[in-house]
């Protein structure tokens, strides 16, 4: 059977080894994109990012990643947003009042109330809804942050789990195929590893799914 093959976008925003390491250690075969040609024969693409949202978006732009990016999230194809890859996929950011990349409405804004900025270490993420990204993951299982915003979304109804850190901010959302962490799976031991499996087996059945059509 062959692996699934996921592509991890280089936009000078992340450490790209823990996310390929975490991703190749659940089965799935994965390169780096720093430019569209990257993106070509690829089943999902991850968005990463540690870094702030407006040279983040500017390095997509000079690599000519947006088009492409909004491209294959309107075909409703496989997307993980991770961190700031999470916050990239809403309209906007208030971090440098940058626009970004508006596949989802709403805006990233500083965490409120919180008792440390950054957020960072191991917190709960707490379902609002079951999803299949989180099949055998107890609820309240704990994951790594490393983050001082977070999105609001405007349609409620694609958040998927809360985390509390001051007042409770929005960890994980989903929309078809459009998904987004908060945290980093790939620094969040055993749980975060059964996550990112369960990912790289929803991108083999939707690849499956395409195949049954064509």
């Amino acid at each position: 059977m062959s692996r699934v093959k996921i592509a991890v976008l280089d936009y000078g925003a992340a450490n790209l080894v823990s996310i390929t390491q975490a991703l190749s250690a659940v089965g799935a075969e994965v390169s780096v994109a720093a430019s569209p040609s990257g993106l070509a024969a690829v089943e999902a693409i991850v968005v990463p990012g540690v870094g702030a949202a407006a040279p983040a978006m500017d390095q997509l732009q000079e690599r000519g990643l947006v088009e492409p990016l909004r491209d294959w999230v309107r075909a409703d194809r496989p997307c993980l947003g991770i961190c700031l890859g999470l916050q990239l996929i809403f309209d906007a950011s208030d971090e440098g009042d940058a626009a970004t990349l508006g596949f989802l409405a709403g805006r990233t804004v500083g965490l409120q109330d919180a008792p440390t900025l950054p957020h960072i270490g191991w917190n709960s993420v707490n379902a609002v809804r079951p999803h299949p990204l989180f099949e055998g993951v107890a609820d309240g299982s704990y994951f790594y942050f490393v983050h001082s915003f977070a999105p609001i979304p405007e349609d409620e109804g694609i958040v998927v789990a809360r985390t509390t850190h001051g007042r409770p901010f929005v960890s994980v959302v989903a929309k078809g195929s459009l998904l987004g962490l908060q945290f980093h799976p790939e620094k969040s031991a055993a749980a975060g590893l059964r996550l990112l499996s369960n990912f790289v087996g929803l991108v083999a059945a939707s690849s499956a799914g395409s195949s049954e059509v064509a």
